[in-house]
């Protein structure tokens, strides 16, 4: 018996409550998670954006310690501490093959699979794999990835998702290069870990851009050189503040056709806009033909960051044991496994960084 936040229904609230967690069976690893991060992802899975089976224990972004493995798992053993990896690659189909990994189409397969049980016999999936929100999780032993030497273990959750996706957008999606200037649009979790990307990328001007005018110290602390709050004005600012150019990459971190559009009008002419974050289907973004031939932008999705984690989280402890990433300055808070419900709500009004849930 461990205790989770449930959801029990798309757009209920979560239930903080026991569940029943089985041993590990084969090719399966039972672990005792040290934090997990609450992510806008977990929010677009609460409220139907994106749609998992429910009843669902949600949290994808997390880390903590091996408990017990099942037969023919080797790589981890217990007592390790292990990374969630919500999107396993198969290895077998065409994406894998092409090896464009993030982009697998058997990789959240796990999350249809009954995991664990309430109290009452009711049957539970694992929302987007790892059910990291959750004292205990039982996990495929592709989910769980070493921790690195030299990384806290509470601060390797963020690894998970935000970090890979933030530094995946920039490094692997619009390849930022030494000298260019960026803008990143939402200064939430994903978008602080962006900014730091950018400046270990070495950009020569980081704009940060969001609606609250109290994250501009946080954007700051990240990389950002400037710092806007949202309006109407923000394309025409941006120009401003790059010789009336526009920046050379955008990347946007909040899902929504207007953000879209302003990341896309703020970027120059033959430059480059990433959109990371998740909107609903309703979230039209509409262009003219005349200006795609225009203006000769390049504007790309960017699922996972475009990470492989298997090669990407050496790289990033390796910024980590140097100084150059900063784990600890994307979490503005630290809660308990029943403040979560607070995090959503802090998140739909767009207050701090990231919630980190620490056990």
């Amino acid at each position: 018996m461990v205790r989770a936040a449930v959801l029990p229904a798309v757009g209920a609230p979560l239930e903080i409550t026991g569940i029943d967690l089985p041993e590990p069976g084969p090719g399966q690893v039972r672990v005792r998670l040290a934090a997990a991060g609450v992510c806008h992802s977990d929010l677009s899975l609460s409220d139907g954006t994106m749609r998992v089976p429910v009843p669902a224990v949600l949290g994808h972004e997390g880390a903590g310690t091996v408990v017990s493995v099942g037969e023919g798992v080797t790589h981890v053993s217990p007592g390790a501490g292990v990374i969630l990896n919500w999107a396993p690659s198969c290895g077998r189909c065409h994406a894998c093959s092409l090896g464009e990994v993030w982009l697998c189409a058997n990789a959240l397969t796990g999350a249809g699979t009954v995991y664990a049980r309430r109290t009452d016999g009711t049957d539970l999936y694992p929302g987007l794999n790892v059910a990291a929100f959750a004292e205990e999780t039982v996990v495929p032993a592709a989910c769980a990835l070493p921790v690195p030497d030299g990384v806290p273990l509470a601060d390797a959750a963020l690894l998970g998702c935000a970090v890979l996706t933030g530094y995946g957008a920039v490094h692997h999606s619009a390849k930022v290069q030494p000298g260019e200037t960026v803008a990143v649009f939402g200064v939430g979790g994903v978008g602080l870990a962006t900014l730091q990307a950018a400046r270990i990328a070495g950009a020569s001007k980081i704009v940060a851009v969001d609606v609250s005018p109290e994250k501009e110290a946080l954007a700051r602390r990240a990389g950002a050189t400037d710092y806007l709050v949202a309006s109407e004005n923000t394309a025409r600012e941006i120009r401003g503040l790059t010789d009336k150019q526009g920046v050379d990459v955008a990347v946007e971190c909040v899902g929504r056709a207007l953000t879209i559009r302003t990341a896309w009008d703020s970027t120059r002419r033959g430059g480059r806009t990433t959109v990371v974050g998740i909107g609903g289907k309703d979230q039209q973004v509409v262009f003219n033909a005349l200006e795609i031939f225009h203006w000769g932008r390049t504007l790309s999705g960017c699922v996972y960051g475009n990470s492989d984690p298997a090669k990407d989280l050496p790289v990033l402890a390796e910024h980590v044991r140097a100084g150059r990433l900063d784990l600890g300055a994307l979490v503005t808070e630290r809660i308990a496994l029943d403040g979560i419900p607070a995090a959503f709500d802090n998140m739909l009004a767009g207050k701090g960084g990231r919630a980190l849930v620490v056990f």
